[in-house]
């Protein structure tokens, strides 16, 4: 089955992909800023009975890089990728910027996609909320650019002057690189994120149809990114969708409280 819609066939890219595991096909979306190691430890855990797909979204990791940044075509990519693959169809699972493309995949592709897991983000528009990290990552594009990182504590160092939280900065310095010279420097495409950010911030592009088919989130019970107040825009889209918290985590739940996650999902996926 052809799942690609033809008209987004020329701009689709091939997301690098790093699969682990044995079953039912499981793709994972990671968020911004990040890529698919970062849930690598959840599909180690899940291997055992899912082949799991860690994607690098466009931009991001070690995928291509593209001056567009939506997510018509950040699901595109996807759907593209799993059919290059053999994926004719899977469950699929995305956090943050992920899960809007997540989101997105699955209601203009509803056939294709099993069950769906969204981690800590709603379908709607977001405020802009990342000032401090894009000036620190266009710092530390700057530096590395003129080859002034000679070492990963010279651009924590650089990066601490905008971005204050430790951990937060050691997310963020997984998008650095040693480059033939011996410096550091960005792999993501920071230039596009940056013209992109309004779009990564809106709202998933609108569907005539809602998904009955079964579908999870998870919230982080300390993270604001999904509250009460969303979920009449959540039952437009996903009716009978279920809604787990986790106490104590934030945005990122999975790294916060990873066995609790890891047990959500698993039960979510083999529950009949």
């Amino acid at each position: 089955m052809n799942m690609t819609d033809p008209a987004s066939l020329p701009s689709a890219i091939r997301l690098y992909n790093e699969t682990i595991g044995t079953g039912p096909d499981l793709v994972i979306l990671h968020g911004l800023f990040g890529s698919g190691e970062n849930w690598r430890s959840q599909a180690k855990k899940l291997a055992p009975d899912f082949t799991v797909h860690c994607m690098d979204l466009r931009n991001h990791g070690d995928s291509p890089h593209s001056p567009v940044m939506n997510y018509p075509a950040m699901a595109a990519d996807v759907i593209h990728t799993c059919e290059q693959s053999g994926l004719s169809s899977f469950h699929l699972l995305g956090h943050s910027m992920g899960g809007k493309t997540a989101m997105q995949l699955a209601l203009t592709h509803p056939s294709v996609i099993k069950k769906l897991i969204i981690v800590d983000i709603g379908p709607k528009q977001y405020p802009h909320h990342h000032a401090a990290i894009l000036e620190g990552m266009g710092e530390l594009q700057a530096a590395g650019a003129n080859k002034l990182l000679e070492s990963r504590r010279a651009a924590d160092t650089l990066l601490a002057t905008t971005v204050e939280n430790t951990a937060t900065r050691s997310f963020l310095l997984k998008n650095l690189q040693r480059t033939d010279s011996g410096h550091y420097e960005l792999r993501i495409n920071l230039d596009a994120i940056v013209k992109g950010y309004d779009d990564i911030a809106a709202a998933i592009a609108p569907t005539t149809e809602p998904r009955h088919e079964p579908t999870l989130f998870i919230k982080g019970g300390e993270s604001d990114y999904l509250q009460t107040s969303d979920q009449a825009g959540l039952v437009a889209l996903f009716p009978g969708a279920k809604l787990k918290a986790i106490g104590g985590a934030g945005h990122w739940p999975q790294s916060e409280k990873p066995d609790v996650v890891y047990k959500i999902i698993h039960d979510f996926l083999i529950d009949q």
